[in-house]
């Protein structure tokens, strides 16, 4: 079918606005096109859509994708009409009269793809879908089919049965985050060869990573607001454990003059929509939200991801960053660490079905925010993949650590846990060192130990910090499973003993936000005319996106306004030939950018 590719190039070109595929795209479009079933994975802003929405313009009969979520599916759909593509989605939240408009445009014909929920899919698998020519199957968000997967939805594994109804049709599997257990798991369940599948770089260059360790209550909500007054008018989300959590934070930024709305599955439905619809259209530009927030959510201008409180896996935390910087420009991922959050997530964990594997995955979260080398290279690693730089885009790299000879300071530590028959956790071995007065350590006689209070000039927080590089350096290993108690591994024993010597990073005092050069934006690079110019798009676009009831972002999204105001087209054969400008959009939009840009040029 490689006759089939040039005519898919062309439809990149004439209904995306791009005159290439990414690398990664090409060889998934191929086996496609060829009638190959096949898996994905590929980063969040990689382009997983294009290699399914590309082969439904190119392939006979009607393309079906499987979606986890209404606002994911409508989503999608919104994009794809703005582009000029017949494409509709039946969920459960259409009337009934609305439902029969799209299964008529199904059948005759009239639609390329069809987006339904899984649910949707056994409903219609025997009926609707058989009188039709369907011309591929794709599965997004498919980790959720995975018992492995952080996303597990029950209603995916029914979808083995694509393969026995429509043998002859291929399918395509699509996922962002997914590791080697779960994409063994998507392969098994969908019957596709190990060979098919294409595995991008997980890495997200654009998105600048950071952790900040033990800070209180107070100090928090400082350095947030500080955050996000910096990046006025950005978009962001900020995650938190529990929905009182996020209505505190809501109201705590509300106060300091910061427009935000708390989002949680407690909340009714139609409160749920309206908030995530403002925050869509830019009405509202901070959401403190659960972790139900942002699944569904293809809103390429998040500018920022706040977590503040840790994360239980490493892949959730990928997902729900991935959610910043869609456009490729600058992002930034900020996670507060505690102690007491790891405490709580390993309580939770311990009660689960999977009680091994969901301690072991908190654990390598908790290792990524304790760890004093370049964050990505640690991330990257989970998901199987190496880097052989320092990626300069974290703060680590960014704040390189001291080194010194901790062997004093770590013998300290080690008497302590030995002194106490390694059955405590970290904040008795701390309270010990420190010569605390609370009541738990009097009781079982800790004041009379040889290391009471010898590290009193370490502070708390740095005592923490510490201790979890001692266990990454693999001197201490963290019982999950007995409140966290630690134990002395032999590396440690040698150390303890004398025998081998150990450097640790210094840790820094905690600073305030502050930064010289600002937050990255979207139009950072511009210089102050195009800065204005970019405004004044922004507005249009803005003015554009009220009137036709849709997000600003689907009309043009910010790397396209920046593209529109750094070549500035005179005509519409030049604006049709800014990258992510199809016909339709030209046809649509182009001559009254180019009216507003000529007339802004001239007054400035």
């Amino acid at each position: 079918m490689d006759d089939l590719f040039p005519v898919a190039l062309q439809q990149l070109k004439d209904v995306f606005g791009y005159t290439s595929f990414r690398p990664n795209q090409e060889p998934v479009i191929r086996n496609v096109l060829a009638k190959k079933n096949s898996l994905v994975l590929m980063p969040t802003g990689g382009g997983k859509s294009v290699c399914y929405q590309v082969p439904a313009l190119v392939l006979p009969g009607t393309a079906v994708v499987i979606s986890p979520l209404v606002a994911l599916m409508k989503d999608q759909v919104d994009n794809l009409r703005a582009n000029g593509v017949a494409a509709a989605a039946l969920n459960s939240q259409l009337t009934p009269e609305e439902a029969a408009t799209i299964r008529s445009e199904f059948l005759s014909q009239k639609l390329k793809l069809l987006y339904l929920s899984p649910e949707r899919l056994a409903f219609e698998l025997k009926g609707l879908l058989t009188r039709v020519p369907i011309s591929l199957f794709a599965i997004d968000e498919a980790h959720c089919i995975s018992q492995w997967g952080h996303d597990f939805r029950p209603e995916y594994t029914q979808l083995n049965l694509l393969r026995e109804n429509f043998p002859d049709v291929p399918i395509l599997a699509l996922t962002a985050t997914a590791d080697a257990v779960t994409r063994n798991d998507i392969l098994r369940e969908l019957h596709i060869p190990k060979e098919n599948t294409f595995l991008s770089s997980f890495d997200r260059p654009n998105i600048s990573l950071s952790v900040k360790c033990d800070f209180k209550k107070r100090e928090k909500l400082e350095a947030i607001v500080a955050f996000i007054k910096k990046r006025k008018y950005q978009s962001g989300i900020l995650y938190c454990l529990s929905r009182k959590s996020t209505e505190d934070v809501a109201d705590e930024l509300l106060k300091n003059g910061i427009i935000a709305k708390a989002y949680h599955a407690g909340l009714d439905a139609e409160d749920r929509r309206r908030i995530q619809e403002n925050f869509i259209r830019d009405k509202t530009t901070v959401i403190c939200a659960t972790i139900a927030f942002g699944m569904g959510i293809d809103k390429s201008n998040i500018r920022w991801v706040i977590h503040y409180n840790l994360p239980k896996s490493m892949e959730g935390y990928y997902q729900e960053i991935g959610r910043a910087g869609r456009d490729g420009l600058p992002a930034e991922a900020l996670l507060f660490y505690s102690e007491a959050d790891s405490l709580q997530l390993a309580k939770f964990a311990a009660e689960s079905e999977q009680k091994e594997i969901q301690l072991e995955k908190l654990a390598r979260m908790e290792h990524f925010a304790t760890s004093m080398v370049c964050r990505r290279r640690i991330l990257l690693s989970y998901f199987d993949e190496s880097l052989d730089h320092d990626c300069h885009n974290c703060d680590v790299c960014k704040n390189p650590p001291t080194r010194f000879d901790g062997s004093i300071l770590a013998q300290k530590a080690l008497s302590a846990i030995a002194r106490t028959r390694e059955q405590e956790s970290a904040d008795m071995i701390i309270d010990i060192l420190r010569g605390s007065q609370r009541a738990e350590l009097l009781e079982k006689g800790f004041d009379q130990i040889k290391t009471y209070g010898v590290g009193a000039e370490t502070t708390s927080a740095h005592w923490h910090a510490y201790l979890q590089q001692l266990i990454h350096l693999g001197c201490i290993a963290k019982d999950y499973t007995q409140e966290k108690r630690l134990c002395i591994t032999p590396f440690g024993r040698e150390i303890l003993l004398g025998n081998k010597k150990i450097e640790l990073a210094k840790i820094p005092d905690k600073v305030k936000e502050k930064e010289s050069s600002g937050a990255p934006k979207a139009k950072d690079s511009l210089d102050t005319r195009d800065a204005r110019l970019f405004e004044i798009l922004r507005a249009l676009r803005y003015q554009l996106a009220e009137k036709e009831g849709i997000p600003p972002y689907i009309i043009f999204g910010d790397k396209v306004l920046v593209e529109i105001v750094t070549r500035k087209p005179a005509s519409l054969s030049e604006f049709a030939d800014v990258p992510g400008v199809g016909r339709h959009k030209q046809t649509k939009y182009g001559s009254l950018f180019v009216k507003t840009l000529r007339e802004a040029l001239t007054n400035t």
